[in-house]
């Protein structure tokens, strides 16, 4: 995630808080937002207010925590506008890999430890999958 954070297009967080609503809020592990958009969802107290452009997640431990990052979070990101959502599996080594099209998330790709990892989001950005996960 390092080279995300190095594009100069581009602005990434670590376990920000995105507030949709007084209802629907989360705190994805990793976000990141175009530059050009930026400044469009950032309130005045620093609390994202809209969907960033991509949404990782690591997926927790307890089958209720699993269950929210495929099911509540999915339809959440999906239904607000997120572009990307990668969801990583620490168990299976695996990567998830949800895009938008036709104005809907959908799992685009599953990766593995050897497979690489890029996005339309970040052309620049390559990384092997096994690197998530050493």
């Amino acid at each position: 995630m390092l080279a995300i954070a190095r594009a100069t297009l581009s602005s990434n967080a670590t376990a920000p808080g995105v507030i949709f609503s007084d209802t629907d809020s989360v705190i994805p592990d990793v976000v990141w937002i175009s530059q050009e958009r930026l400044s469009e969802i950032v309130d005045d107290a620093g609390h994202l207010i809209d969907a960033p452009d991509l949404v990782v997640e690591v997926l927790s431990k307890t089958a209720a925590d699993r269950k929210r990052d495929y099911e509540v979070k999915l339809k959440l990101y999906s239904a607000r506008g997120t572009q990307e959502y990668w969801i990583c599996d620490r168990v299976k080594q695996s990567v998830q890999i949800y895009r938008r099209e036709n104005g809907i998330l959908k799992l685009a790709v599953t990766l593995f430890v050897k497979d690489t990892l890029t996005s339309p989001l970040l052309p620049e950005f390559s990384c092997l999958v096994e690197r998530f996960f050493t």
